[in-house]
């Protein structure tokens, strides 16, 4: 399988569409990856929508659209999308499941977004993988295909080679996860602002799924106390301390800290301080002794041993790839 590093290299994300397709799904990986000239830190993406039917494809709106690119533009893109899949999540035409084999074969980065983790599993190349999709649709999914891991939870599995998200707009999760994971945080920070979105949620899909307790004045206390740990990640945290500034019981905190973030503390701010590291890596010169001080990590070691569990780099090779003009 050929391997390649996409640090700095001009690659083409094709998105592939299909009769009957939502307009929302399709413009997700075109608005994160396609610049349009006006985000010069996306001009390395090229983005190529092609059409797995022939023909003008209905969306779910009511109108028609065309590609001028057939399945043949796959052969030539670095990364493929799914962008979705049909509500009844049907078998996928053979050409197309073809198409995605040969993609990965030849070391491609495949992207199913929400039910597009569907022709994903059914062309093989989750089998022994953990994936996800929209939460209606996991128990399928783990049904019909018995040697992926499905994990109900989560807004997106990264598997390296193949990406998978939660259902609608998760799909913004997976493809800035995957913007930054290719062009570091300061372009994927960039390009959400021009979107006016958040280039990174914490919690799970399990946080839309359900909330049994109404909307309180402890929603606002801990909100208000998460926004001060973000802006103090420097200091040590527990969560008695957080609690109390909360004015809470700790069960009580916790239990309204899963249900608004769909996480634990320990990883939410886990999270909170890797992306202040990349963040640091990024424009900073700073020795990594005081990135993983001022992150909050304390000791370097501790720094690099989280980023590279987390994110499969070292935080020095991190910002040589990613370290600002």
């Amino acid at each position: 399988m050929r391997k390649t590093d996409h640090s700095s290299q001009r690659l083409t994300v094709a998105v592939i569409a299909f009769d009957g397709i939502s307009p929302f799904h399709l413009s997700v990986p075109c608005l994160v990856f396609g610049g349009n000239g006006r985000d010069p830190g996306l001009s390395r993406f090229k983005v190529v929508v092609c059409s797995a039917d022939h023909g003008p494809l209905r969306t779910e709106a009511g109108f028609t659209m065309d590609t001028d690119h057939d399945l043949t533009a796959v052969d030539n893109a670095d990364i493929v999308v799914m962008p979705s899949w049909h509500d009844d999540c049907r078998a996928a035409p053979s050409d197309l499941l073809e198409t995605l084999r040969r993609a990965h074969r030849r070391g491609a980065t495949l992207v199913g977004l929400c039910l597009g983790a569907f022709p994903l599993a059914q062309a093989g190349v989750l089998d022994g993988r953990s994936a996800t999709t929209h939460w209606q649709a996991v128990d399928a999914l783990a049904a019909d295909h018995p040697k992926i891991n499905v994990d109900p939870d989560v807004l997106y599995v990264d598997q390296g080679d193949v990406l998978t998200s939660a259902g609608v707009a998760a799909g913004l999760d997976c493809c800035f996860h995957l913007l930054r994971r290719l062009s570091g945080a300061e372009v994927a920070n960039g390009r959400a602002k021009r979107l006016l979105i958040s280039p990174h949620r914490q919690g799970g899909q399990a946080q839309f799924i359900e909330r049994p307790l109404p909307v309180s004045n402890s929603d606002g206390r801990l909100a208000r106390v998460l926004e001060w740990v973000t802006q103090h990640l420097e200091q040590s945290h527990s969560l008695a301390s957080l609690a109390e500034r909360a004015a809470m019981s700790r069960r009580n905190f916790t239990r309204h800290f899963r249900q608004a973030t769909g996480t634990s503390f320990k990883q939410w701010i886990l999270n909170q301080r890797l992306a202040q590291a990349q963040r640091l890596l990024e424009s900073s010169d700073a020795p990594i002794e005081l990135v993983a001080q001022q992150a909050g990590f304390g000791t370097g070691l501790s720094l690099r041993q989280h980023f590279r569990a987390a994110l499969a780099i070292s935080p020095s090779l991190y910002r040589k790839q990613f370290r600002s003009a």
